[in-house]
């Protein structure tokens, strides 16, 4: 799921090609038509579907369509890279332990809308990312991965995040791994 540039798609993507992730992308799902994140999907040659969200009465609505889509495509495994919607509790219940959101801070500090602004404006001299499993609650969950960066005199948001998301392609991958790894653990 993905809503802008898709840059973390495009990282999972590579991942799963090269060997790293032991995993294929099925689908891709965004709610921005034109985005970023669609065009990298034409280029990789990954199905995409769009799911305008202003399109639907509600976020329940919507999800209820994600939840279809993902289970007309057989997914195991769902991942929000850079979904700047709120999900409700029916995407997240069906699939439990399943829904991984990649986020640009260090959780469970700064969540939300503008994360790196927040850091920012915090005055911390370390900010970062962290791969979680979804909650009701934004931004929260189980803790998979975290990566660190420092703040450096003179960052800016775009600076900042361009660090921020360097750590978020190398560990998404991880993450991704990891729940992959509880969910068959889990099972058994």
């Amino acid at each position: 799921m993905a809503s802008g540039h898709g840059s973390n798609f495009e990282a999972l993507v590579a991942a799963c090609r090269d060997g790293r992730l032991a995993a294929e992308v099925e689908l891709l799902v965004v709610n921005n038509e034109g985005c970023g994140a669609e065009e990298r999907a034409r280029r990789l040659g990954v199905p995409c579907r769009l799911l305008d969200h202003r399109r639907f009465d509600g976020r329940e609505a919507l999800d209820r369509a994600l939840i279809a889509a993902f289970r007309q495509a057989a997914v195991d495994l769902v991942v929000m890279a850079g979904w700047m919607r709120i999900v409700t509790p029916l995407l997240i219940e069906a699939f439990p332990g399943r829904l991984v959101n990649i986020h640009p801070s260090l959780l469970p500090s700064f969540r939300g809308v503008d994360a790196i602004g927040q850091a920012l404006a915090a005055g911390v001299t370390l900010a970062g990312c962290t791969a979680h499993l979804v909650a009701p609650e934004v931004d929260a969950g189980p803790i998979l991965v975290q990566a660190a960066v420092p703040v450096l005199a003179g960052d800016d948001v775009d600076s900042l995040a361009e660090r921020i998301h360097r750590q978020e392609h190398r560990i998404l991958p991880l993450a991704v791994q990891l729940a992959a790894e509880r969910l068959r653990d889990s099972q058994g």
